[in-house]
């Protein structure tokens, strides 16, 4: 089994909602050097708060993009690994489509092109369960057929076929790991690509109602992000997971109606909820089959969504966000 201790670790999107977790856990195993990218399109300076006070901790204002950026970035700082976890949120497909599908794809094309001619070893590399769309059979295995309903589920699933198609003809280092729906601390809050977590207790905690599109029976495969960010430190250390596609998940499927009860039962709120008309191009439903994060990562959830829920808005509280 490998270890990411001694290794310099780059990782795009670090000050983001996943890739800042990602940064913190590194430094805990002692990556010799921890490279964050990020443009601050959706990343935090206040997510890498903690990270940034570590001798070992490096910060990029840059866009992930720009090869001639990464190029330059690799070679000063003399990468071993990458972590791509660089994304514009699902939300920005119906504000900006062309740029939502577009920016898995080039920093995707970015990454695998220096991977190519050596710049760094090891590529890790984030996709969505939205590539698979709305399922067909559940729980989805990766042997699901991808069925985009949004730019952003098409640009990560079309990153996806580039990864997967460099990693098999030009047999580059590259593992490539599937989350479904991520929830915890430092979810973006604000605005029209919130969270729905936060962005409904944010909601009743300034008199608001929680908002329901559609009849709410949508269901969601709701993973915490340590658990997301443990899985992808085993998709590193487990070389059995070179050249696959590996769902991370909970194996557990819960609808909306049941998510916005849960969190107004958590905020005191009995009154009534707002409806609305479901949104264009709604995935129906996800659930993760993780069969193979089991048998290839070791790899199981450790929190359940009830300790999770309550950790989250536990900390949106302390940290003023509701």
């Amino acid at each position: 089994m490998l270890s990411i201790a001694d290794k310099n670790v780059l990782v795009t999107g670090g000050a983001g909602f996943i890739g800042s977790h990602l940064c913190d856990e590194l430094l805990d195993r002692e990556a010799a050097k921890v490279v964050c990218v990020d443009n601050f399109f959706l990343g935090k300076q206040e997510n890498i708060e903690q990270a940034v006070q570590h001798e070992n901790f490096v910060l990029y204002r840059d866009d992930a993009r720009h090869f001639g950026v990464m190029q330059s970035i690799m070679e000063r700082e003399k990468i071993d690994v990458v972590f791509n976890m660089a994304t514009i949120a699902l939300n920005y497909s119906f504000f900006n489509p062309f740029d939502a599908y577009m920016v898995n794809v080039e920093i995707a094309n970015t990454l695998l092109e220096l991977l190519k001619v050596g710049a760094y070893k090891t590529l890790i590399h984030t996709s969505s369960s939205e590539a698979y769309g709305t399922a067909k059979y559940s729980p989805m295995n990766e042997n699901h057929p991808t069925d985009p309903t949004t730019p952003y589920a098409a640009g990560k699933a079309a990153a996806d076929m580039m990864v997967h198609s460099f990693s098999k003809v030009l047999d580059l280092d590259i593992s490539i790991v599937r989350p479904f729906n991520n929830y915890g601390p430092r979810q973006n809050a604000e605005g029209p690509l919130a969270g729905i977590i936060p962005a409904t207790a944010k909601r009743i905690k300034n008199g608001g109602k929680p908002m329901v599109q559609g009849d709410g029976e949508q269901t969601r495969d709701f993973i915490y992000v340590k658990d997301t960010v443990r899985g992808l430190m085993l998709a590193y250390e487990k070389e059995e997971s070179r050249g696959q596609i590996i769902n991370l998940g909970s194996g557990k499927d819960m609808s909306m109606n049941t998510l916005l009860q849960g969190i107004s039962d958590y905020m005191g709120y009995t009154g009534e909820w707002e409806h609305q008309p479901e949104r264009t191009s709604d995935v129906r439903n996800l659930c993760a089959d993780i069969k193979k994060a089991k048998e290839l990562l070791g790899f199981e959830p450790l929190v359940d969504f009830e300790s999770g829920i309550k950790e989250t808005l536990d900390w949106y509280k302390d940290n003023c966000v509701i």
